[in-house]
């Protein structure tokens, strides 16, 4: 005679149920946007019921913002993280890896974010949040190069806003066949890069 022993159910913390319904939403909001982000639609993809979702978010508003912050925090981690190495390396990796496809993903998530923005108090305060990440970020990368005598601007400021607003024009051709672009193109934020840092052509190229 065979029996079989059930596992107990293990119940998980709030933090870490919190986590996975943000990880889950996140992951539905880079890969189909937004507007997908719904209760009804992460309980699903867990398993769970819509009612623990809202427990932790009482309305989708509050975790269409979240799974925008979550996702747009992890893809500035990804794309410049803290590093031994120097400025100058960690810019030029930087920006190639705001070229291809990875990139576009998160571009279509911004050009997503900020659309719905305009409609959603929660999400525009969060997308000011995350712009406001993203140019600290970068400007503490300036600055570092300046200090180390490896860029060279009177204001890195201003460079950095320079540098994001190429990023941003050109990450609104995310949903377009980008294929045929020119080098000179696809480089330009590396090339106003090179030039307002002082740096030789070519020298952010990886």
């Amino acid at each position: 005679m065979s029996s079989s022993v059930q596992r107990p159910r293990v119940r998980k913390s709030p933090a870490a149920r919190r986590a996975e319904i943000v990880d889950a939403a996140a992951a539905v909001a880079l890969t189909e946007g937004l507007e997908c982000v719904t209760l009804r639609r992460i309980g699903d993809d867990l398993g769970v019921r819509p009612g623990l979702i809202s427990h932790y978010f009482p309305s989708a508003e509050e975790l269409v913002a979240e799974a925008f912050g979550s996702a747009a925090s992890g893809e500035l981690d990804a794309l410049l993280p803290g590093a031994d190495d120097s400025p100058v390396r960690r810019l030029a990796g930087f920006l190639g890896r705001t070229t291809g496809e990875e990139y576009d993903a998160i571009s279509r998530l911004w050009i997503n974010a900020r659309h719905l923005s305009r409609y959603r108090p929660a999400l525009r305060d969060r997308v000011a949040e995350q712009e406001a990440a993203w140019r600290g970020r970068l400007e503490g990368l300036i600055r570092e190069g300046v200090e180390r005598g490896e860029f060279r601007t009177p204001d890195p400021s201003v460079t950095t806003v320079q540098i994001l607003v190429v990023l941003d024009g050109l990450s609104v051709h995310a949903n377009t066949d980008t294929s045929g672009h020119p080098t000179a193109v696809t480089r330009m934020a590396h090339a106003m890069a090179e030039r307002e840092l002082g740096l030789a052509e070519g020298a952010l190229s990886t």
